[in-house]
């Protein structure tokens, strides 16, 4: 079993059972676990928008090279959905970033939109509008619900792995089938 004492740097992936509409299967990055609650954003969810609409309504100077242009925003989450989250491969300079570990930075000051269209910006990133927040015990509740499994971030399925195959990708880490995992907890 996970220890669920930090998910920092973790996935979570909505169980089957997850029947809310905004989370079903959902693939969550977990950004911040502690005893005060937790913070993670959807990396599975994408909306109408792209980078260079987004840049068109934030930075309109902003330079937008044509092989990112079309980068997905994605919805990060239900609360604050105004406040972009962007996860990206460590490149410091930006005035609000927090290192997540040695792969992944998160990244919410709007200095960053500027380059992310181009080469100014971090080699690989997730934009998100939005993040999933819990309160304290909340989390640990709905895993033991089984509302979430948890699975160590990978950031080939973070960055490489297109949008719609994320949580399948996931899912396949676990190495079981989820279709085939009981609702409810058993006892051995």
């Amino acid at each position: 079993m996970t220890d669920i004492s930090s998910l920092q740097n973790y996935f979570l992936i909505a169980m089957p059972t997850l029947s809310d509409s905004y989370f079903e299967r959902s693939l969550m990055y977990i950004c911040e676990h502690s005893e005060e609650g937790a913070m993670g954003l959807v990396i599975n969810s994408p909306t109408e928008m792209t980078l260079k609409e987004l840049l068109q309504q934030t930075d309109k100077d902003a330079v937008v090279d044509d092989e990112k242009a079309d980068q997905i925003i994605l919805a990060g989450g239900p609360v604050n959905q105004e406040r972009g989250f962007i996860l990206h491969t460590p490149q410091s300079g930006w005035s609000s970033s927090v290192s997540l570990n040695d792969d992944v930075m998160v990244t919410t000051s709007k200095d960053i939109l500027s380059a992310l269209g181009n080469e100014d910006g971090p080699l690989k990133s997730v934009i998100t509008l939005g993040y999933a927040g819990w309160t304290a015990g909340q989390l640990e509740q709905e895993i033991q619900d089984n509302a979430w499994l948890a699975v160590e971030a990978d950031t080939d399925i973070l960055f490489e792995t297109p949008i719609h195959k994320r949580w399948q990708a996931a899912v396949n880490k676990l190495g079981v089938d989820v279709w085939q995992l009981a609702p409810s907890n058993g006892n051995a």
